[in-house]
């Protein structure tokens, strides 16, 4: 899959098997120690991982600003599929796939499905390599 006007999309093989991939999403305590790009830290406020569940956390930039974000779980299907739609701006719905490759390999994806080209024009140079950063961190994560 690639990038069209309306959808930014980045993947990733990392060598762990898909239920270990899954798992540093679902367990908030990991996942606020990966999610967002280099240099943020996170404060995760509310995680209900489940259908019209609500996902809060709090980007703290490593100097200063601090982003609210807030979303609603649409789908969750374990070890599959995650997909939420953001409550504060940028608005967008956000689709996290996990599939098993082997074993031992996982390939996780990011894609995030925009209203229109003019708000996903917005943040495309930002986000499609702040995402390669969230890849970043979640791979130096699951190698400890």
């Amino acid at each position: 899959m690639q990038n069209t006007d309306t959808q930014i999309y980045n993947e990733r093989i990392i060598q762990v098997p898909v239920s270990k991939l899954y798992s540093a999403f679902s367990d908030p305590v990991q996942l606020a120690q990966w999610w967002g790009p280099k240099g943020l830290t996170n404060t995760i406020h509310e995680f209900d991982l489940r259908r019209g569940g609500h996902w809060k956390l709090t980007m703290h930039g490593p100097e200063k600003g601090h982003y609210e974000n807030a979303s609603i779980f649409d789908v969750v299907e374990k070890e599959n599929l995650v997909a939420w739609t953001r409550q504060t701006q940028p608005y967008f719905k956000m689709e996290i796939r996990f599939e098993a490759i082997s074993d031992s390999s996982s390939r996780i994806s990011f894609r995030m499905i925009f209203d229109t080209p003019e708000s996903c024009a917005k943040v495309k140079n930002f986000a499609g390599p702040a995402n390669e950063e969230n890849f970043d961190r979640l791979e130096r994560l699951l190698s400890l």
